[in-house]
């Protein structure tokens, strides 16, 4: 994973998503300016939803809500999850007392009707479940069709290859679990997520009958070369690897 910043930690006693509660001051604040969300991820999706204007789009594991904040501004109709009580404190804060938010966990069914959303935003949300199945499905349910899932995850690759460097004999091809610790601000937390190689991922996509429409490698910002020129001063691209975007549309097929 990413360093995060270096503060006093606390002892970390939470193990999953439920651990952001104990980092919900530190993890807001990134998300608001860091390198990886400000410069990388959240113009990514951006880019890749294009024209939201009037969509109706749930932010799966809206987090402090930036990403929320930057589709409604482009129009769109929004909703936001989040499994993290504290977490959506501090979208509220940011958002206002109007906004759309609901504690919701992906690993449960979605507290909406069929077909209720235009688009589905997940940001670096997945790789937190170990079996994908019954979340994506879950998600089809809640889009038209035709509706897009548009899905970040960190970079299947990335992983193995900073777990191979570290010395870790790894088996890429396996799905497997990791335990990071992260501390921001005061707050440490340790946080599970399970890796999994990309043909696992577009298996579960189809599988749950999306059809991909777009894998993306895209690059930062231009303005991120001034942030790491250690890793981008010679690239002509602006393209490290870190993230993985997805644009899957709900088949109109029956499952």
């Amino acid at each position: 994973m990413t360093p995060v910043p270096e503060g006093h930690a606390r002892p970390a006693d939470q193990v999953g998503v439920s651990g952001y509660d104990s980092i919900a001051e530190g993890y807001a604040a990134e998300n608001e300016t860091g390198l990886l969300h400000a410069y990388y991820n959240r113009p990514a999706i951006l880019e890749l939803a294009g024209d939201v204007s009037g969509r109706r789009i749930l932010d799966v594991g809206c987090g402090p809500g930036p990403l929320f904040a930057a589709l409604r501004e482009r129009g769109a109709v929004v909703t936001g999850i989040d499994a993290s009580t504290r977490m959506l404190e501090q979208a509220r804060q940011h958002l206002g007392a109007d906004a759309d938010l609901r504690v919701a966990d992906l690993a449960d069914p979605l507290p909406f009707p069929d077909g209720g959303f235009d688009d589905v935003v997940a940001s670096l949300v997945l790789h937190y479940l170990r079996d994908w199945g019954p979340a994506l499905a879950e998600l089809r349910r809640v889009l038209v069709p035709g509706g897009r899932l548009i899905v970040s995850v960190e970079h299947p690759f990335a992983n193995f290859l900073g777990q191979r460097l570290a010395g870790d004999s790894t088996d890429y091809f396996e799905i497997r679990n990791r335990i990071d610790e992260w501390t921001m601000g005061e707050q440490t937390a340790r946080l599970s997520f399970w890796d999994r190689p990309l043909h696992a991922m577009t298996d579960a996509f189809t599988a749950a009958g999306f059809r991909i429409g777009v894998i993306s490698e895209p690059p930062a910002l231009p303005t991120a070369r001034d942030l790491i020129p250690e890793v981008l001063g010679d690239s002509t691209h602006n393209r490290f690897l870190c993230f993985l975007f997805f644009v899957l549309y709900a088949d109109n097929r029956p499952m």
